[in-house]
């Protein structure tokens, strides 16, 4: 019996060792991979990779879409390599380029700034610069929110096609406040001015007390990435000025990423070393490579 359990807890410490390698294999570059892509990656049978992950999918670490797998949003921030997520990959020179900007920005307006991206049908917070008259938010300590009633949500849903589709395909969107837009037709019409305009406004619509404006940053091949908003307490936002304000700086981050994203060699961060078929004989799995640039700067 004893034998017999030393033998079970040695197969379980193999397994979570290559789960935890195909988790890390997933992570770096945040590119949807294939069965085929992972077995050879990882150099572990098709019969046991497709088994991992499947215990990985069912937990919630690892999410399926067709044949292609990627490491769950919010576990994939614990793995990746630093940068943001910029279609479905991490760039490691993002933040470096685009952060003066957000200065920028808070230095011209002395408010909170945030850049944002979609993320599983909801707008998750990559980087935030707090002003100091700031007011409490529910997305402070998630970083997360809805994508409806936030400025920068409706700069996503107005310029994302297909997220618009989702969006319109998914539940009914929740009332916030008062002064929630829920009703299909009025959010389309003001998502049609968000387009003529470049500008996306939220007036205590997530939350009271709050009014934020958002303008949207393009990838080199014209579709959005991110988005780059400006929060303030509703008494003190000029939201006239704030909107020309965060158009500017969503431009000039556009220019910045067109050299970042320009194509060429892979920017996908650190290559994953193979992990030996024997790693639960006591091969180790590559530690993280670093912390995603998430925390919050607070000037």
């Amino acid at each position: 019996m004893e034998r017999s359990g030393r033998a079970e807890t040695a197969s379980a410490l193999g397994s979570l060792e290559r789960g935890i390698a195909i988790l890390f294999c997933l992570a770096v570059g945040m590119r949807p991979m294939n069965l085929t892509q992972v077995h050879r990656s990882t150099g572990f049978s098709k019969t046991t990779t497709h088994r991992l992950l499947g215990v990985l999918q069912g937990r919630g670490l690892v999410t399926r879409r067709g044949g292609d797998y990627t490491v769950d949003g919010r576990f994939a921030e614990l793995l990746s390599p630093r940068g943001w997520p910029v279609q479905g990959r991490r760039v490691p020179d993002c933040r470096r380029a685009v952060l003066p900007y957000l200065l920028q920005l808070y230095e011209a307006t002395r408010q909170t700034v945030n850049l944002a991206v979609p993320d599983r049908g909801e707008v998750a917070y990559v980087e935030r610069l707090y002003g100091h008259n700031r007011v409490r938010s529910p997305s402070d300590g998630v970083d997360r929110a809805p994508l409806h009633c936030t400025a920068a949500g409706k700069a996503l849903l107005a310029h994302d096609a297909g997220l618009r589709k989702a969006f319109y395909a998914g539940p009914a969107p929740r009332r916030m406040t008062g002064r929630t837009v829920t009703g299909p037709a009025a959010l389309e019409r003001e998502l049609a001015g968000v387009r003529g305009e470049g500008v996306s406004y939220a007036r205590e619509e997530y939350a009271e007390g709050v009014c934020c404006a958002a303008a949207p940053v393009f990838a080199p091949d014209g579709r959005v990435c991110m988005v780059v908003s400006v929060a303030a307490p509703a008494g003190a936002a000029a939201l006239p000025r704030l909107g020309p304000a965060v158009r500017r700086t969503a431009h000039q981050i556009t220019g910045a990423l067109s050299t970042v994203l320009a194509p060429g060699p892979e920017r996908a961060g650190p290559v994953f070393g193979r992990v030996p078929a024997d790693a639960g004989n006591g091969s180790r799995v590559p530690a993280s490579t670093g912390s995603p640039g998430r925390a919050a700067v607070r000037p």
